[in-house]
Formats: structure tokens, sequence, C-alpha cells
């Protein structure tokens, strides 16, 4: 069983998207993912190669900077990819309708502060710091249901 917060380093793109990959062989509808950091720190990057690793055609996964979300269907159930960057009230979460979402979709929010008092208590929070090449991931939780599923996931990637 592992314990929150959980560190994990990423040398390199490929190994952000390995972790991304193992995720993705975990997560359930109902489960959100919060995905913070800078501005190029490598959150979309993960997030696609989360709902790549999903999809069973492939397809174009654009960055929601500018739609705020897209959605696909999955081989796991809908999945809900957000960036809220550019959303400057709370009410505009309401207006997406993505507290819905989180009851019963995959959601993946980049830039989850934007959330406010919408942030789910139950989700998976996934700081991402970058270096020059290399990435370190800050994985913390509250919800029990994370800590097996996190192990199978280290052990994965």
């Amino acid at each position: 069983m592992i314990a929150s917060p959980l560190t994990l380093d990423w040398p390199d793109a490929d190994a952000t998207a390995r972790c991304a990959v193992a995720l993705g062989r975990i997560v359930q509808p109902g489960d959100v993912i919060l995905l913070s950091g800078p501005v190029g720190a490598g959150k979309t990057h993960f997030a696609r190669a989360l709902i790549q690793s999903l999809l069973t055609v492939p397809e174009d996964v654009p960055s929601p900077t500018f739609t705020l979300v897209q959605t696909y269907d999955t081989q796991s159930g809908t999945l809900w990819h957000t960036d809220l960057y550019r959303l400057s009230t709370e009410t505009e979460i309401d207006e997406l309708s993505l507290t819905e979402a989180f009851e019963d979709a995959i959601c993946l929010v980049e830039w989850p502060d934007r959330l406010g008092r919408f942030a789910p208590e139950n989700a998976l929070s996934i700081e991402i710091s970058s270096g020059r090449k290399d990435r370190t991931a800050l994985f913390t939780w509250t919800d029990a249901k994370w800590h097996s599923r996190l192990a199978d996931m280290v052990q994965n990637v």
C-alpha cells in the first residue's frame, strides 16, 4: 500500500507518458485527476498520453485550452479533459456542467485551482514541476481508494 504523498521522478517525456498510461489502467468512471503545475510543465502531455491509452481507435487529442472541454468515449467510460486556465469565475464551472461529469465520468482537469469550492474531495492531485529536461510529480489524495490503486500503477511504470 502507498501513502500520500507520492513523489515520482520522470527523467524525460517518455517517462511522463509511461506513468500516464499506467494511471490509465487504473482509472474508473467517477475518478477526478487534478493536474497542476506551471505552463510547460507537462500537464497536457500527461493528459494526452493517458487519453490515448484509453481510446479504442486512435484520434487526435488537442489541448482544450480554447474549447475548455474535450470529451472522449473510451474503453473505460466517458472521459472529460478540461483546461480551466482561461476561466475567471467559479460560475463558469457550473456552466460547463463539470460538477455533473465528476460523478460519472473520468475527469482530467488542468489548472484545478480555478475550481475553488467545486474541487472534489476524492480527487487525485498531481502537481508537476519541471527542470530543463526532467519532471517531478507529486501525487496527493485523501480518498483511501487511491492507496492500492496507485500501488498497482507504480508497479507498472
